[in-house]
């Protein structure tokens, strides 16, 4: 019996070693042929706009304050039915980053912020929206939610072309 366990070793490290090496696009985490729209993520309208900081430097700041409260609503946040990304394009790192208001409001709540964009990423819904859009977590400026079923997610950053 010690020989047959023995000569069965090196053939099932083979074989797991084959299941390993195949491409995870074989096993979609979901269909491909979906008739959701690719706005559409976990049942949520994932919209877009394009705006300048200096039109919504107070929405933004305002945002920013209240950063530490929309910590635990974004830890505790599984359904939404909008979110919406506002693209700051003048504040994108391209464009020399968010301006001095804006700017030094990130780096008066700076922990905050970091942790902010930590929960993001950790928040499947939340990190899989941004994701579509192409904005990364560290561009996130603030997240402000409206009213129920809505976050509003302030990106210094342009959108995908």
């Amino acid at each position: 019996m010690a020989a047959s366990v023995k000569s069965a070793f090196p053939a099932m490290a083979i074989a797991m070693l084959l299941a390993a090496a195949l491409p995870r696009a074989a096993f979609p985490a979901q269909p491909l042929d979906s008739s959701k729209p690719a706005s559409t993520i976990v049942d949520s309208d994932v919209r877009q706009e394009e705006a300048l900081s200096k039109t919504e430097a107070g929405k933004v700041i305002t945002a920013i304050d209240r950063t530490r409260e929309n910590i635990g609503t974004v830890r505790k946040t599984t359904r939404l039915d909008t979110v919406d990304i506002v693209f700051l394009t003048d504040a994108a790192r391209s464009e020399g980053g968010p301006p001095p208001a804006i700017e030094n409001k990130v780096k008066q709540h700076q922990d905050d912020v970091a942790e902010l964009r930590q929960e993001i990423e950790a928040n499947a819904l939340l990190f899989n929206a941004i994701d579509s859009r192409r904005v990364q977590a560290e561009d996130v400026l603030a997240v402000e939610f409206d009213n129920p079923g809505k976050v509003v997610i302030y990106a210094a950053a342009k959108p995908p072309k």
